[in-house]
């Protein structure tokens, strides 16, 4: 058995699942949180027989790892990643450490925007064909605890940037880039380059027998294509020009062309409307056409998906008002997307946590779409001067009761409310998850 000592930082969903799989393969374990362990977790790290700590960071415990695993929510310009870094011990992701213990074909997606609503598509339909699958990596159970406790013939994993950042040999057999916008630069010294650059490691092990899907018609990942040669068989998707290869939307049907049976689906028939739903299902049809699923199937799979929670998420009519929750929508892109589909005049609930936005991009459609604005942040200064000389009435609150409240005062029948901050949540809340699910209970007690 291995008696590498392996130390995992961050006992939430992804630490817990990491420290499990370490286990049973014979690890010496240590789980370390610089903050408190949910109840659920600790009792799982009991019955494994995992030492572990909260409230703080043992150094001297952590230096004395061979590796170390961490969450993807801590920074790598931490000071106690740092002083690991300099004592010369390996830091990866989870994904990168359950990955060496699989030999699943994984289904890895990115992007900026879509990576939720893509990955839970790719998942349903290969559901729907009765393949072996589970879903993890952003969404879901952790990646680990499955390899762990399952082990499925498919992994359809969610990957964010900060996952990626820690995975080095990992191979991804189909990889979908949804898209690249400006996100999360605060962890990148704000630059663009080293995001783009994050996102492409989803290539980074791909060989000529792998898949490389993305869209033809998002300039950054094309432009960036053109320096990074990678192995993979390139499939585009445009909603923009017609494609020989790939998937393309014209004239309200999308064309699915990457065997010697092409099909098509009418654009109506998608369960999720919108351009940027477009997009997803068409990278989530490539992505099963790939593996030789029957078009039957990811037709009826494309048509009867159930949106996501905190997408776009209708939560109530109340007095003839819409209330609408896109908690998801943490950067300005997303938010386009969300304001770009009401069909109505909305009271747009926005703000938290920012990370180096520009809210320029969204200045148009708000003059269009938007009748007043409610912020909900501790520092909402960057929005109000963004929005104020073309929404005269911006209202400040500081609890999702008071958001909605306020939002709920000034919307009149036959007009939305809609959640979609543009931003961070942690300034107010715990996460996106916990945003959104106050805001659902705050519409409910109207």
């Amino acid at each position: 058995m291995n008696k590498q000592k392996v130390v995992i930082l961050g006992g939430g969903e992804s630490g817990t699942g990491s420290a499990i799989l370490a286990k049973t393969k014979g690890y010496d374990v240590f789980l370390s949180d610089a903050g408190s362990i949910k109840e659920n977790y600790k009792k799982e790290l009991l019955e494994n027989e995992i030492q572990f700590e909260e409230g703080k960071h043992s150094q001297d415990i952590i230096l004395s790892a061979s590796l170390v695993i961490k969450s993807p929510g801590i920074p790598d310009k931490n000071p106690l990643l740092l002083k690991i870094k300099e004592n010369g011990i390996a830091i990866i992701s989870e994904i990168e450490f359950a990955a060496q213990f699989t030999t699943a074909k994984i289904i890895g997606i990115t992007g900026t925007n879509g990576k939720t609503t893509t990955t839970s598509l790719v998942y349903h339909i290969l559901k729907k064909a009765g393949l072996n699958v589970g879903l993890g990596g952003n969404i879901g159970k952790s990646f680990a605890r499955q390899v762990a406790e399952s082990n499925h013939d498919y992994y359809v994993l969610e990957l964010s940037s900060f996952q990626l950042d820690g995975m080095f040999n990992a191979r991804i057999h189909i990889a979908i880039l949804c898209n690249i916008t400006p996100d999360h630069l605060d962890r990148y010294d704000y630059k663009l380059e080293n995001y783009i650059d994050s996102k492409f490691r989803i290539t980074q092990n791909q060989t000529a027998q792998d898949y490389f899907i993305y869209c033809i018609d998002d300039e950054i990942t094309t432009s960036w294509m053109a320096k990074v040669k990678g192995q993979a068989i390139q499939i585009p998707i445009s909603i923009k020009k017609e494609l020989s290869q790939g998937a393309y939307l014209k004239d309200k049907t999308i064309h699915f062309n990457i065997t010697q049976n092409p099909f098509t689906m009418s654009i109506d028939d998608l369960a999720l409307q919108g351009k940027h739903n477009a997009y997803n299902s068409m990278a989530a049809g490539i992505s099963a056409r790939v593996l030789e699923i029957r078009k039957e199937i990811i037709r009826e799979s494309l048509s009867d998906f159930e949106n996501i929670e905190h997408r776009l998420e209708f939560v109530a009519k109340i007095n003839g008002i819409d209330f609408i929750n896109d908690s998801k929508a943490t950067n300005v892109n997303s938010t386009w997307y969300a304001l770009e589909s009401m069909q109505s005049p909305t009271v747009w609930i926005v703000g938290g946590q920012d990370k180096g936005n520009d809210y320029d991009m969204l200045l148009d459609l708000v003059k269009e779409k938007v009748k007043a604005i409610v912020c909900l942040g501790v520092d909402n200064s960057k929005i109000i001067s963004a929005f104020s000389k073309a929404i005269p009435n911006i209202v400040e609150a500081q609890t999702a009761d008071a958001a909605v409240q306020a939002a709920y005062r000034i919307a009149k029948k036959g007009e939305t409310v809609l959640l979609s901050p543009a931003c961070a949540s942690f300034d107010l809340f715990e996460n996106y998850e916990d945003r959104g699910r106050q805001f659902k209970h705050a519409v409910r007690r109207l």
